[in-house]
């Protein structure tokens, strides 16, 4: 057993060695120490505190604006925890460019945290490597059943029929933003449809004025695969089959690159320069500048926004629309977020259980999800991280619960990832230079992601 494990893992590792996941990377770990011995976890454990004195390690992802904001956010809900529980936790807080690695390397070699968040897009590539507790019935119940979340989010937690090895913690969706100022000097309404989308993108787009439709993380690889899938499943498609196997050259998978690399390559809404955005932070910085008409990104852009100037006021959000055609006209996200998980190395797992029961509980995902301006997975979670913004908080639930699907739940999701969304930013990068993109060039592209997809297992 544990030589396919590590055989796995090691597979594993060549699928993910660029992979990002739904936050973008800034800066380095931020360490948080644990908090002094209580009275009670320096003297035999009270019944109301039966793990006072453990200590746990958490590795949190980064979800706020900086590693710091996350500690500031994360550190006074922990010592809250320890206080009810006297269970003291080291905080680790990781950029989402290590924390797959990271994790992987903790997985193989038995050496790390108790507790990790990890992308839920991940989730099931990671369970393939037997690193994780497996939440099983009386685990479920421990934390309070899997009843207490939403049935989309907990779609993301793992294959139907086996027991997930994580849990919902933070749900984001992609949507349509949309700057109201310059739809309405355009007389324009928030498209429905795809052929609305361009019809807007091209009256706003003016290069002579700066102005441009759209913008786009173009030579982001994980945007690069996002958004595809989200159109494959618009077109009636997907990129694997029944049984899991890679099936990304499939026309459904062809038109729907065709369509995302086109807005720049053959609708030229898009700047070209969209292409050398290697993360999330450059676009949303275009679009805060007011000259954008439109831009899909996920719930947490809402933050960063904000921290640009940019207030809700000023942009509306509607699902990202299918063209009249399509077979999934409701389809307008994947669910995405962020799922926590116990490692299976852990000699702490009902204390570790304790933490995400608490992470997961109603009260704490009230405060968490607003510091972080994300959707609740829980059920019940009002959705106050939007309270001032009206609009805002009935978009992104309605988002959540009628327009997205979760991703493909097969251990090989990474590698697509990889060598898909790694193959639409090449082709970004040609459009960039003004050389045609092509079907043929898209599905040579697609045949190549095929052919490593299926040698990599």
């Amino acid at each position: 057993m544990k030589v396919r494990f590590l055989a796995a893992s090691a597979a594993i590792a060549l699928t993910l060695s660029t992979l990002a996941a739904c936050s973008q990377p800034t800066n380095t770990p931020t360490t948080t120490p644990p908090a002094p011995p209580t009275s009670a976890s320096s003297s035999t454990p009270a019944n109301d505190k039966p793990y006072a004195g453990t200590t746990l390690t958490y590795w949190a992802t980064n979800q706020g604006s900086s590693l710091d904001d996350d500690k500031n956010i994360l550190g006074p809900e922990l010592a809250k925890f320890t206080a009810q529980t006297g269970i003291n936790v080291t905080l680790e807080v990781i950029p989402w460019s290590d924390m797959t690695n990271n994790t992987l390397q903790a997985a193989i070699s038995g050496q790390g945290p108790d507790v990790v968040n990890i992308g839920n897009t991940n989730a099931t590539t990671l369970n393939a490597t037997g690193a994780f507790m497996p939440f099983d019935a009386a685990a479920l119940a421990a934390i309070g059943g899997k009843e207490k979340f939403i049935p989309a989010a907990w779609e993301t937690a793992g294959p139907p029929g086996k027991d997930p090895t994580s849990v919902p913690l933070y749900s984001q969706v992609y949507g349509l933003f949309y700057n109201k100022a310059l739809f309405a000097e355009a007389n324009l309404k928030p498209p429905t449809t795809w052929e609305e989308l361009i019809a807007a993108a091209h009256k706003l787009t003016d290069p002579a004025k700066g102005t441009w439709g759209m913008v786009l993380p173009g030579g982001t690889v994980n945007v690069s695969m996002h958004l595809p899938y989200i159109f494959t499943n618009q077109n009636g498609g997907s990129p694997f089959l029944a049984d899991g196997k890679p099936d990304v050259n499939n026309q459904a998978e062809i038109d729907a690159v065709m369509r995302y690399v086109g807005l720049m390559a053959t609708e030229k809404v898009v700047n070209p320069s969209a292409a050398q955005y290697t993360n999330g932070v450059q676009a949303t910085d275009e679009f805060a500048t007011g000259k954008i008409g439109m831009y899909m990104n996920q719930t947490g852009n809402v933050s960063a926004l904000l921290q640009k100037g940019m207030d809700p006021s000023k942009y509306g959000v509607v699902p990202i629309p299918a063209p009249a055609n399509a077979v999934n006209k409701t389809v307008g996200s994947f669910i995405a977020g962020t799922n926590i998980s116990i490692f299976n190395f852990t000699k702490n797992k009902d204390a570790a259980l304790e933490l995400v029961k608490f992470m997961t509980s109603p009260e704490e995902q009230l405060i968490l999800n607003k510091a972080y301006r994300m959707i609740s997975p829980v059920q019940g979670v009002p959705a106050d991280a939007f309270s001032e913004w009206p609009e805002l908080a009935q978009i992104w639930p309605q988002i959540l619960q009628n327009n997205a699907i979760p991703m493909a739940l097969v251990s090989t999701v990474s590698a697509y990832q990889n060598a898909v969304g790694g193959g639409v930013v090449q082709l970004f990068a040609q459009a960039a230079t003004g050389k045609p993109v092509t079907e043929a060039d898209v599905k040579a592209m697609l045949d190549q992601a095929q052919a490593t997809m299926v040698a990599t297992g």
